[in-house]
């Protein structure tokens, strides 16, 4: 028997009712949270020349599942316009940084833009088997003050709890700890730098003193709760050089006291190559996926001049898909039978009701999953039959 073709790319899929309709009230309810702190909503094309998609990729991105940076994750092809090989988003936050940079190169700073679409990845993940998702974020270009990451992460888990999430864990990291202190309190060979970051980012202990880095030890329990290990991060003698960081992170995570829970792992490098001084991972409960990252970083204009920026990024598919209900949503589907008061109809829409009108005699509101119908004096509860799904 001959198997057939499949319907999308592997990676792509359909959504379908009622997981679609999860998926449009959850960016509602995102975006305006957004707009509530005053990010101007900016939605740019999914597709761009590869150029600038790869050019932006250097100091923007708050990727997860592979989505970080550069121009390797893109997916390519050529225009039959311009004849020039045009690529598919694969993170949202570079084309931000490109308008930043160009049409809102002289908009006042800081600059808050917001933003939500579909992005595509070239390839999947273990954690990640899809190759398109939904990327809704914001940006805070024109400053990466400890006032401005408090705002952005302020802001991230507010816009959490917009989406419905209620357990929310933020994890603190420093990104360019191990190049701060390798210039002078902890010296490395610039040649074991990349070696340090990825055996502190594996808490391999062994792999650390093989290459002389023993003072780098403390900063792999230098992690977990944030008060507990931002105390062991205080007790590393690195010549003050963590004052600064401590008391911006102690900052930062006062401005969220009571609304998360606040981890911290100052070596954390997956997802954050980019970033500056800070990043932060985005966890919700009953998910064992990041649900978004953000932090510092910078992008670069025309001209050369490096601007600094924070920000964040959300991928919400796993709270859509926990959030799409019972599909019908019977509860609130009026049937309107043929020759329904059609302003009787209308006030019921406004207020609230989703109405299914009868397109002939044959239509029903069992057949039509609806749990009401317009009566002579108004909606009348209909019990409908329960039955297996086909």
């Amino acid at each position: 028997m001959t198997q057939s073709a499949p319907l999308l790319p592997h990676g792509l899929r359909d959504r379908m009712p009622p997981e679609a309709e999860a998926a449009s009230r959850l960016t509602r309810a995102v975006m305006d949270a957004l707009r509530c702190h005053g990010y101007a909503r900016v939605a740019p094309p999914i597709a761009e020349f590869r150029e600038t998609l790869s050019d932006f990729g250097d100091g923007a991105g708050h990727g997860t599942g592979g989505t970080e940076g550069g121009g390797h994750d893109l997916l390519r092809f050529t225009d039959p316009v311009s004849g020039r090989t045009l690529a598919i988003r694969p993170d949202i936050t570079r084309q931000v940084g490109r308008i930043a940079t160009s049409r809102l190169a002289t908009a006042p700073r800081p600059l808050r833009l917001s933003y939500a679409g579909q992005v595509v990845k070239l390839s999947a993940s273990e954690l990640w088997p899809e190759r398109e998702m939904l990327q809704v974020g914001a940006e805070l270009i024109g400053s990466d003050s400890v006032a401005a990451a408090s705002e952005i992460v302020r802001v991230a888990v507010e816009a959490l709890h917009a989406a419905g999430a209620s357990a929310i864990t933020v994890d603190f990291t420093l990104p360019d700890l191990v190049d701060t202190l390798a210039v002078a309190a902890f010296p490395l060979d610039p040649d074991h730098v990349d070696a340090v970051k990825a055996e502190l980012d594996a808490k391999d202990a062994g792999a650390l003193a093989a290459l002389g880095a023993d003072a780098y030890l403390p900063l792999i329990a230098a992690s977990g709760p944030f008060a507990s290990a931002i105390a062991r991060l205080r007790a590393i003698d690195a010549g003050g050089v963590l004052g600064a960081r401590i008391m911006a992170l102690e900052a930062i995570a006062q401005s969220i006291a009571g609304s998360a829970t606040i981890t911290l792992d100052p070596t954390e490098r997956h997802g954050f190559e980019y970033q500056s001084w800070f990043g932060f991972s985005l966890f919700v409960a009953g998910h064992s996926v990041t649900i978004g990252r953000g932090g510092s970083y910078t992008i670069a204009h025309a001209d050369g001049r490096r601007e600094p920026a924070v920000g964040f990024s959300l991928y919400p598919d796993p709270l859509i898909a926990a959030d799409t209900g019972s599909g019908l949503d019977a509860d609130r589907r009026l049937f309107l039978p043929v020759g329904h008061d059609h302003a009787a109809a209308q006030a019921l829409r406004a207020a609230g009701w989703v109405t299914i009108a009868a397109l002939g005699d044959a239509d029903c509101a069992h057949r039509l999953g609806c749990g009401w119908a317009l009566g002579a004096d108004g909606p009348v509860a209909v019990d409908i039959p329960q039955t297996g799904t086909n």
